[in-house]
């Protein structure tokens, strides 16, 4: 029978070969993660990121046995928060970005940042698909979507969005250019912000992802939706698609939340990656995911799964997009109450 020492000596060589030659053994991808992973999210505290995120890792937490930490960093539409996330945040599987994919590349499309995706970054583990709405409160003399088409025939209605690189802001002035009906968009920094507008009525109207809108029901009425499958129809009081209203041929335009990683991160620990990856997806399959999800007020039937080759296929949609409204998004600005 062979000493101790000497088998332990043994272990010990082979595990450095292995690493002298690039290869990890499985022992050391078992070590992931033994410290808390950091969250950068690009929008402020207290929104729709948020509120996913933390239901979300309450479950997902628990497979990779350990906890998140959040640093929410608005400014420029989510730049500031990518920025610092690629440029300041280790490339170890530890540091992870939850983000909006929609408005995010949007963002990246017109502000051409110093980053690059996917070679800098890239979304791994969608989480919703949040249709984009005209709503308004429940005060307001628009009580219908016809009602706010009439009215922006005849003066400049002001529309309160999270942010103008958006899928929202961009139906808004879609459909503006079609019918002749004046917009003006008006970026208030978040999606709380954006419905405290609506409802004090310093805006006319507001366009924000429909879980947002539907989870304050009580105040706020969906008029239209970016949609013409219109899926949520349960949740918005049968609220007809805006195509349908105006005639128009808008796409479908919505957002989805995602997780990210730094791309050398997948290269380099594909181990860690790997891990991160199925364990995302395992949450999907917990039952009371849903149950915890529902009771933020979203409607569950938001909840739709994406891997990394469905995340970069609508990302690069989005960048297309932009390019294709990226003349009427940079024309409009409105008198913005933050910089997210």
């Amino acid at each position: 029978m062979s000493h101790p020492d000497r088998q332990r000596r043994r272990l010990l060589a082979g595990a450095a070969s292995a690493l002298a030659l690039g290869h990890v053994p499985n022992v050391f991808a078992q070590n992931f993660p033994s410290k808390n992973i950091r969250v950068v999210i690009p929008t402020g505290q207290g929104g729709g990121a948020d509120r996913l995120a933390r239901v979300f890792d309450d479950f997902w937490g628990p497979l990779l046995k350990t906890h998140f930490e959040y640093q929410f960093m608005p400014g420029a539409a989510g730049q500031v928060g990518y920025e610092t996330y690629i440029g300041k945040r280790e490339r170890d599987g530890y540091n992870l970005l939850f983000g909006n994919m929609g408005p995010e590349m949007i963002m990246y499309a017109l502000q051409k940042p110093p980053y690059k995706f996917p070679q800098d970054y890239q979304y791994f583990c969608r989480l919703d698909v949040d249709d984009s709405v005209i709503f308004a409160s429940r005060k307001s003399k628009f009580t219908k979507l016809e009602d706010v088409m009439a009215e922006a025939k005849k003066r400049t209605v002001n529309v309160a969005v999270s942010r103008l690189p958006h899928p929202a802001s961009i139906g808004l002035l879609a459909l503006g250019q079609a019918t002749g009906a004046k917009f003006n968009l008006v970026p208030y920094g978040g999606g709380n912000p954006t419905s405290v507008a609506v409802l004090n009525g310093e805006a006319d109207i507001g366009a924000l992802p429909i879980a947002g809108v539907v989870a304050q029901k009580d105040t706020l009425k969906v008029l239209g939706i970016f949609n013409d499958e219109h899926k949520m129809a349960a949740y918005s009081e049968n609220a007809p698609s805006v195509n349908k209203v105006a005639g128009t041929k808008i796409p479908a335009l919505y957002s989805s939340r995602s997780w990210a990683i730094h791309t050398e991160a997948i290269e380099k620990y594909p181990e860690r990656f790997a891990l991160l990856e199925r364990t995302a997806r395992e949450v999907f399959d917990n039952p009371k995911y849903k149950e915890e999800y529902a009771k933020t007020g979203a409607p569950v039937e938001t909840i739709q799964y994406g891997d990394r080759a469905l995340c970069n296929k609508y990302s690069n949609e989005m960048i297309a997009l932009a390019e294709q409204y990226r003349e009427l998004l940079t024309a409009k600005k409105g008198k913005g109450k933050g910089k997210g």
